[in-house]
């Protein structure tokens, strides 16, 4: 994920002008490095470590979501479309 990549991601879901942390914002990044991870693991079946580093990225994002949820559902069920998550 190029940094001109991350910035992009972070305008189109902040909050506001100096939002880089929330966790709409969190997600949104998780998922563009699992998904350019998985395009990997499609091509390197046998690396087992950056299958670790994937695992651990799909699970702090499956909290981040559980957590948008609780707080504020109209959130996360826009992110979730967006995102283009649930199928």
């Amino acid at each position: 994920m190029s940094i001109e990549n991350k910035r992009e991601i972070i305008e189109r879901f902040a909050i506001h002008d100096e939002d880089t942390g929330s966790p709409g914002v969190q997600v949104a990044i998780l998922t563009a490095k699992i998904n350019h991870l998985g395009e990997h693991m499609n091509v390197h079946v046998k690396d087992f470590h950056s299958r670790r580093g994937l695992l651990a990225m799909v699970s702090k994002r499956r909290k981040l979501l559980d957590y948008l949820k609780r707080v504020n559902k109209e959130a996360y069920a826009s992110l979730i479309k967006e995102l283009d998550l649930r199928r």
